[in-house]
Formats: C-alpha cells, sequence, structure tokens
C-alpha cells in the first residue's frame, strides 16, 4: 500500500521543531541556527517531504510560473521563441509550462483556462484570433495576458509582434529584383493573422514590381504539405509552372524543396527561387540552402516575458506594443552557388 504524503506538520514532529521553524527553513533558511536547520532537512528527506507549493503560491497570491501558449509547438520558429521565455525566467527564477493549440481555438481555450486556474504569473500567448472576450475576462479577474505575434494588443493587454506585411514584402521583392516574373506563394491557413498579413505584403510587392502572384493552397503549414504542393508544381509544364515561390512558412519551403530536388530534380534556383519565412535553425542545412526571412524568435520570447514582468511590478501603467521588423537571409535557394 502506498504511504501517505508527508505533512509540514510530520516534519515538525520528527525534527522536534515548530511548524513555524520548518516554514522558515523551507522560505528564510537564514534566520534558523545550524542546528535546528539540519534537524529539519535530515527530517525532510527521512519522511520524503514535497512542498506543497500550489498552495504556497495561492496563500502569497502570486505564483513563480508563466504559462505559454504557442500555435505549433512542432514548428522550430515556436520551440525557439519559448525557448527565449525561458531563458529569460530562468534569469528571474521562474518556471515556464508550455503548450500548444495546433492553431486550434478549442484548445487556445482549453490551455487558457487551465492555466488561470493554475493562478500562473501570466500567460503569453500566440493566439488564433478567435478568444479574444475570453482573453478579455481572464484579465479582468486579475491574469495578466501578452499577446505574441499581434500587431495591437485589442484586448487591452500588452503585445509583441513582428511586421508580417513586410516580411512578405521584403520575399518577393527579393525574387522580383532576381527577375523572376511569375511568382507563386504557398499558404495554408490564410485565416490566422500572420498569414494574411504575409500573403498581404506579396501581392503589394508583385503589384509594384509588375509580376504576377499565383497563391497555392497548401492542406497545412507542414512540411508534408509543402512537398504535396511542391509536387503540384512539379506536375504543370515547365511553361505553366512559377519560376519563384515563396512559402509563408519554412516548413513548406523545406517540403517544396524536397520536391524539387529528391524526388523530381527541379533545379533550385535555376529553374525555381525559392523563400521561406522564420529562418529557422534547419534553413541553412536544407540540400539547398534556403533563403528565408527572419523572425528574431528568441528576442520576442525574451520580450514578451519583460512586458509581462513589467505589468505585474505596475499594473497601472500604460500597456505597450514592442513591435521587430523582419530581415531577408539570402542563401543558395535564390542566389545559387556563390
Amino acid at each position: 500500500m502506498a504511504r501517505s504524503a508527508a505533512s509540514i506538520k510530520d516534519v515538525a514532529r520528527e525534527a522536534g521543531v515548530s511548524i513555524g521553524t520548518v516554514s522558515n527553513v523551507l522560505n528564510r533558511p537564514d534566520i534558523v541556527s545550524p542546528e535546528r536547520r539540519d534537524r529539519v532537512l535530515a527530517a525532510i528527506r527521512s519522511l520524503g517531504y514535497v512542498r506543497n507549493d500550489a498552495a504556497r503560491q495561492l496563500k502569497l497570491g502570486r505564483s513563480s510560473t508563466v504559462g505559454t501558449i504557442v500555435l505549433d509547438m512542432g514548428n522550430p520558429f515556436y520551440s525557439q521563441l519559448v525557448g527565449g521565455v525561458e531563458a529569460a525566467a530562468e534569469a528571474s527564477s521562474l518556471a515556464v509550462i508550455s503548450g500548444s493549440s495546433g492553431n486550434r481555438e478549442q484548445r487556445e481555450r482549453l490551455y487558457l483556462s487551465l492555466f488561470e486556474e493554475q493562478r500562473v504569473r501570466g500567460i503569453l500567448l500566440a493566439s488564433t484570433g478567435a478568444a479574444e472576450e475570453l482573453i478579455e475576462q481572464i484579465r479582468e479577474r486579475g491574469t495578466p495576458v501578452v499577446l505574441v505575434e499581434r500587431e495591437r494588443a485589442s484586448t487591452g493587454g500588452s503585445s509583441v509582434s513582428v511586421d508580417d506585411f513586410a516580411g512578405g514584402e521584403i520575399a518577393v521583392r527579393h525574387l522580383a529584383e532576381l527577375g523572376r516574373r511569375r511568382i507563386g506563394v504557398i499558404a495554408a491557413r490564410q485565416d490566422l493573422r500572420q498569414v494574411a498579413e504575409r500573403l498581404r505584403g506579396a501581392r503589394a510587392a508583385a503589384e509594384s514590381a509588375g509580376a504576377s502572384l499565383e497563391v497555392i493552397e497548401a492542406e497545412a503549414l507542414t512540411v508534408l504539405a509543402g512537398r504535396a504542393a511542391g509536387e503540384a508544381v512539379v506536375a504543370r509544364s515547365r511553361t505553366e509552372r512559377p519560376d519563384a515561390l515563396f512559402c509563408v512558412n519554412d516548413l513548406l519551403a523545406v517540403g517544396a524543396l524536397q520536391a524539387f530536388a529528391f524526388r523530381h530534380q527541379v533545379a533550385v534556383p535555376e529553374e525555381i527561387a525559392l523563400v521561406g519565412y522564420d529562418d529557422i535553425a534547419f534553413a541553412r542545412s536544407t540540400v539547398v540552402p534556403l533563403t528565408s526571412v527572419s523572425q528574431p524568435a528568441d528576442l520576442m520570447g525574451r520580450t514578451a516575458l519583460a512586458l509581462l514582468e513589467e505589468e505585474i511590478a505596475d499594473p497601472s501603467a500604460p500597456r505597450r506594443h514592442v513591435a521587430f521588423r523582419p530581415t531577408l537571409v539570402e542563401r543558395e535557394s535564390t542566389l545559387g552557388q556563390s
């Protein structure tokens, strides 16, 4: 039969001290004499006592845990973003728990409610954009929410984003400057703000350059969906194919590159130049290194946590929005061998 968990009273009894002394050893050990501190620590080890930190945080009214919700943890961009949050949190002695919504509103709502119930210190949210009413309710009940990848905080909180319109514009302008005039955009989930803005920027750049632009719809924002879209492009005659492709994330671009290089031997960039978005770490080590629009994922995560801490420190202070501008990292998928 499993032994019941030891309580703080059990530790005090075992060590022959008061409950207050045990509490001081756990929270302010410097004020306890070495002899008593050693007795309490020995009792903790003997009994296998584990502090109920959730109850402690509830009593104090502030947690040392931050909740982070991203759209797709399978996308290395979000892994890098969470890594930035975790690095900044470690420096502040905070813990991070993360969840992936899978681009689904229902799961996003589930994580938001769960994190609020756990009384986390605050929530960092890369949102599907469909739960704004719930976000506002959570904020009104006292849990701050900082939005990530949002241009403005319509819910009244702080936010951090990248100018995705500029990112799409940068990608297509680069292709047009290389002389490409039949430009395709592989995209999925156009209902997501990030994707819609990248498409809008791409269209603006194509129009300005006098290039044609075709949107090629993929089933998802994944490598496999990019490969399927790439195979559909290859199935066309050479005269009907685009001479350049902009993919709204690097996973789609990697899939398209696989379809071209591994299965059908379409020359990149000689026949089709290729640009991705996010500049994930893998982009530089693909079979043809990938030109990509770079977002500062790590810095975005660190900034989001800093905004959260600002809001906690002064709830009455004006909320801030921090916007980063993307940059183009040029590699062989558009420039060929140097």
